[in-house]
């Protein structure tokens, strides 16, 4: 069984560590070195986002397996980032996380997020999705999808 929910400040530590092995297996798809986005490796970041009620947490047969930061503004709906334990990458949880994350949110009618430009692996996902290309600088392109 898979489910997207919220996530508590008890799974800020199991989530943690998902993010980190997460994002360094991006040397595999662009990245100069292992890194991510600010807090990915950072217990306080996660609790605070899951105190903030910004976390949430992909189970599959009730271990959690990957997680995401959104921000809900209105009738917009920000992806901080979303990420899956590299065990669990091409196995159809990231298709599901963001059928979830665009169903979950009744009011919302745009969606926006940012990816690396190297990321080859992530660009072409957000593509897939149905998300397209606004903006783009020296490091991010920026995607949105309207609802």
């Amino acid at each position: 069984m898979i489910e997207f929910v919220k996530a508590g400040t008890a799974d800020a530590l199991v989530i943690n560590g998902i993010s980190k092995r997460s994002f360094h297996s991006d040397v595999e798809v662009g990245a100069h070195c292992k890194g991510g986005p600010p807090g990915y490796m950072s217990i306080q970041f996660h609790t605070k986002m899951a105190r903030t009620n910004h976390l949430y947490k992909l189970l599959a047969d009730g271990l959690i397996i990957g997680g995401a930061i959104l921000f809900a503004d209105g009738n917009k709906l920000n992806i901080g980032r979303i990420f899956i334990d590299p065990e669990h990458h091409r196995k159809g949880y990231g298709i599901y996380m963001m059928r979830e994350i665009e169903g979950m949110f009744p009011d919302v009618k745009e969606i926006c997020l940012d990816t690396p430009v190297w990321n080859i692996r992530t660009n072409s996902f957000y593509q897939k999705q149905g998300y397209t290309e606004y903006k783009r600088n020296g490091e991010l392109v920026y995607y949105r999808k309207l609802l």
